[in-house]
């Protein structure tokens, strides 16, 4: 009997560990790491590195390329931090100076500021090691996401919209994160004009939203805006084309008129202020220039409204006016408020009612006089 009770007391306490432990995961920091900590684990990383090769000056010309790797990587990260490869190359370059100042001799004594810096340095690459795993995680399960084209990010907003207006047309604004920052409401007043951007998507993941999207929402006219971010993910230009070609002829089909705009000019402008704002790498502004060109003469070719924001927001060294964007990729306010009577005058122009043939007034016809 007592066998069984104490039996029963282990487990209690087991039951009861399991639960302290379950509540200390819960509690943890995570693992994936935000830029902005990502950021500080890299300077700090930087700075213990070259602290490091003062107190051990046989490490300072050995470690130097190591050195300039782990910057090389950093400044990466700070681009992007989701970059799975210079995440993994920081780590290795890491452990790698690691290795290195295990290997050349010390001083004796080795100053205890020293010692704790190398120990902080050991904890940054275990916290990157974590976060590196987390990342991968991270990348899986959004390739195993149900929803890869975020259709449901409108379903409920779509669902609570009333039918339209025949005396306020409606027009949908379909794209990426620049139309997905643009507060239609504070530039178009009063107008059934429908916001339907989501940020980093791509022309391929918006085909897939037309019929939920728009299609469902019964539009006058669409605005069209993408592209930028196939060309930042190398997406190939006819490939960038041929969704350009299936949503126009979606639309077409269901006598929804067109209106393609051009691909906004970038600039390297404010790289300065953070490396992740060098813009023309990824979006070459030679392609930007083809895709705008091929999207100008579609829309003349088969009677579509062709939207050039690219002209009037564009410099003389073909790049996006300084004070028009604080990042060089997405309009300011200064950049919305050239982009707003530019759409306007498009969409005017399209769902326009066609004004009836001048009719030439009827000539007087001359009565004959008769004689008696």
């Amino acid at each position: 009997m007592k066998k069984g009770v104490g039996g029963q007391e282990s487990g209690v306490r087991i039951a009861a560990m399991v639960v302290m432990a379950g509540t200390v995961f819960a509690q943890a920091p995570n693992a994936l790491m935000n830029s902005r900590e990502l950021n500080q684990v890299c300077t700090r990383a930087t700075q213990l590195m070259e602290a490091g090769g003062v107190a051990v000056p046989d490490l300072q010309h050995a470690a130097a390329p190591v050195i300039e790797n782990v910057k090389q990587a950093c400044v990466q990260l700070q681009a992007q931090a989701g970059n799975g490869q210079a995440t993994y190359a920081l780590i290795n370059n890491l452990r790698a100076y690691l290795s290195l100042a295990d290997a050349v001799p010390k001083p004796f004594p080795f100053p205890e500021a020293a010692r704790q810096q190398f120990t902080e340095l050991r904890d940054d690459a275990t916290r990157l090691d974590s976060h590196f795993r987390a990342l991968l995680d991270s990348k899986e399960a959004a390739l195993r996401n149900s929803d890869r084209d975020n259709l449901g990010r409108y379903a409920e907003a779509n669902r609570k919209l009333p039918p339209p207006n025949p005396k306020n047309p409606r027009v949908v604004f379909l794209g990426d994160s620049i139309t997905d920052g643009w507060r239609l409401n504070e530039y178009f007043p009063d107008r059934d004009f429908v916001n339907r951007g989501i940020s980093g998507q791509i022309t391929a993941q918006m085909l897939a939203r037309v019929k939920a999207d728009v299609l469902d929402l019964r539009p006058e006219a669409v605005v069209f805006l993408g592209g930028t971010n196939d060309l930042a993910r190398e997406i190939s230009l006819t490939a960038i084309e041929n969704n350009y070609l299936m949503i126009a002829d979606l639309l077409s089909a269901n006598k929804i008129k067109v209106i393609f705009s051009s691909v906004l000019p970038v600039s390297d402008y404010h790289k300065d202020e953070n490396p992740a704002n060098e813009r023309t790498k990824e979006r070459p502004p030679l392609f930007i220039d083809a895709l705008n060109e091929w999207l100008d003469k579609l829309c003349q070719q088969r009677g579509y409204t062709f939207l050039n924001y690219y002209a009037a927001m564009v410099d003389s060294a073909g790049r996006m006016q300084g004070e028009l964007s604080d990042d060089g990729l997405h309009p300011n306010s200064k950049g919305y408020r050239i982009m707003a009577p530019l759409a306007l005058e498009a969409i005017q122009k399209t769902i326009a009612p066609p004004r009836p043939a001048a009719v030439a007034p009827a000539k007087p016809t001359k009565r004959r006089s008769t004689s008696n």
